[in-house]
């Protein structure tokens, strides 16, 4: 998977964040699952890879920030559309005592569900052919919408042929679903074409009815998926790659602050990892290192320092 300087596309949504704390105060920032992991990937690579975030955001000054903010995170601009009338989404975190989060999301009108069918899309879905790299997510399958989510599959086949690395985080999210149905039918059609997929067995067990890891594997073992990496919280991770098995144990946390970004923080690292030549093992590792730091603090995104 080694490659001298991977670029690497990520194809999702941000939205405006909100953190309530304790007292009900509300902490301003921005977050979303594919960003979250290219952030975090952006720091991993350094000068050693390059990384762009296809979306759509709106013309407003949360969009401004936004693409303030993944400048100075060295993720590139030129695949993020700006609609102009448009607005990012919203959601808040409610975290408990032990550190679990319940969302609240505000993302029908999101300006993401355009991504793929403006006059623009045409030529960034051309561009995305030409990276090392494809990834997205379960949630990106949603948050598109039928017409652009057949757009992006088209772009995954062609840029697979090409000799793309297609990588996807399941991120089953029931509520961003018409039906159960639905989501099983769209995460079925890209399926076939991932070659690294990052799971968690919880967004398995709902969306397919896997009854454990064994299921998990044998499933995508049948769909031909090469390298495959269940993802288990505080629980070691298993990894199917090649016709071989790993388990990495994750390492203990003492006090858990935020869960949120846990995953998205491990595929990040992960996934930097094995394109700078590491093992399944060894990207495993960088995976939990870094998941561990992120739960220790609330939010997202952990500060640069």
């Amino acid at each position: 998977m080694s490659n001298p300087k991977p670029r690497i596309a990520l194809i999702g949504e941000c939205m405006i964040e909100l953190q309530q704390r304790a007292d009900g105060s509300l902490l301003q920032s921005f977050g979303g699952d594919t960003l979250n992991t290219a952030v975090y990937l952006a720091r991993a690579l350094g000068d050693r890879g390059a990384v762009d975030y296809v979306t759509a955001l709106g013309d407003d000054s949360f969009s401004d920030a936004m693409c303030a903010s993944w400048a100075a995170e060295n993720i590139g601009l030129q695949r993020v559309q700006r609609l102009p009338g448009r607005l990012p989404g919203l959601y808040c975190i409610q975290t408990d005592a032990a550190g679990e989060r319940r969302f609240l999301y505000w993302r029908n009108e999101a300006a993401v569900r355009d991504c793929f069918t403006t006059p623009a899309a045409g030529p960034i879905l051309a561009a995305l052919l030409d990276y090392d790299v494809l990834y997205f997510s379960g949630v990106t399958l949603a948050v598109l919408g039928e017409q652009g989510r057949g757009k992006l599959i088209e772009t995954l086949v062609e840029a697979r042929r090409r000799g793309a690395l297609v990588v996807f985080d399941n991120n089953f999210r029931p509520r961003l679903w018409a039906s159960i149905e639905a989501a099983r039918a769209a995460y079925r059609s890209v399926l076939p074409y991932v070659e690294l997929a990052l799971l968690t067995v919880e967004d398995e067990q709902a969306l397919f009815g896997h009854a454990d890891s064994e299921a998990v594997f044998a499933a995508y073992a049948q769909l031909g998926t090469p390298e495959v990496v269940l993802k288990r919280g505080a629980a070691a991770c298993l990894i199917h790659c090649d016709g071989q098995s790993y388990e990495v144990p994750a390492l203990r946390v003492e006090r858990v602050v935020d869960t949120t970004a846990a995953g998205d923080s491990f595929s990040a690292a992960y996934l930097a990892s094995r394109l700078l030549g590491g093992s399944p093992v060894e990207a495993a590792e960088a995976g939990h290192r870094l998941a561990s730091r992120v739960i220790q603090v609330p939010g997202a995104l952990m500060p640069k320092d």
